[in-house]
């Protein structure tokens, strides 16, 4: 049994914590994987970090003695009580209590976090609507292959297309299932994003391309125009004015699955020019 993983155990018991799954409570026992992410966050004097999940501290203190403050965000008031206690001798150490989705939160300029799971998907929506620099964080290894994976590819998804306009993303390491306590069903990846400065392509409406990417990818094995049929009578209210606006659209013949993001974003430009918002 590590070192670490024998602390985890005996502060839980102490405090009489059982981890809850329904939080995503498993907590990052391997000393190993916690520097990587320290490491990988590529932190200075002046940085401020956020951390998500903050769990029982082991990387909020790492990153204390790197970073000039640590913003440290946990749900769980079982946890963020034994966190002031185990970290009180840290004062550039701010802890916030509260639900990282509906908390206001000060300034950060770089992420690093092991954040519970079952948020991956929101949490990366919120982070991607928030000015910062970088961001190392653990996924599961599925849906971290979802946010890179190629077009076409089974993992390919709309949670790709959204991410790729936004940010770039880099998979960084495997994290085995035994560096957690109590160990997930799977297996994780640290996962590097760095926002764009500048978008891969323009768009002329943002929520027109977020409607189209979340509606054809409901239908992803379907030709664009049959997948697009529903959603433009709504627009239009007339089927036969939805199907000539569908048949006069770029990609109107290929599947879904093989558009590439940039695709998307033509079709959005498209419909955005007929005025169907």
């Amino acid at each position: 049994m590590t070192a670490l993983l024998q602390q985890t155990k005996f502060l839980l018991k102490r405090y009489r914590i059982f981890p809850r799954k329904k939080l995503g409570q498993n907590f990052m026992v391997d000393k190993f994987v916690l520097q990587l992410i320290v490491d990988y966050a590529e932190l200075e004097e002046d940085d401020v970090v956020l951390e998500i999940g903050a769990g029982l501290g082991f990387l909020t203190e790492l990153l204390a003695r790197k970073a000039e403050k640590v913003i440290a965000v946990e749900i769980d008031p079982r946890l963020t009580r034994v966190l002031r206690k185990r970290l009180h001798g840290f004062d550039n150490i701010e802890i916030i209590e509260g639900n990282i989705l509906k908390t206001q939160i000060p300034f950060f300029n770089k992420v690093a976090s092991t954040p519970p799971y079952s948020i991956s998907s929101p949490l990366l929506f919120w982070l991607l609507n928030k000015n910062f620099e970088s961001a190392v964080l653990t996924f599961q290894e599925e849906f971290a292959e979802r946010l890179n994976a190629p077009v076409g590819s089974e993992n390919y998804s709309r949670l790709t297309v959204s991410v790729y306009y936004h940010a770039e993303v880099e998979i960084l390491d495997l994290v085995p299932k035994e560096a957690f306590y109590p160990p997930p069903e799977v297996d994780s990846v640290i996962v590097r994003i760095k926002p764009r400065k500048t978008p891969p392509f323009k768009l002329k409406n943002q929520k027109m391309f977020k409607d189209i990417v979340n509606t054809l990818f409901t239908q992803k094995n379907k030709k664009v125009r049959n997948a697009l049929v529903k959603f433009l009578i709504k627009k239009v209210k007339s089927k036969k004015e939805a199907l000539k606006i569908a048949d006069s659209l770029p990609f109107k013949d290929r599947r879904v699955r093989e558009l590439a993001p940039e695709d998307f974003g033509a079709l959005a430009n498209e419909l955005s020019q007929k005025n169907l918002l």
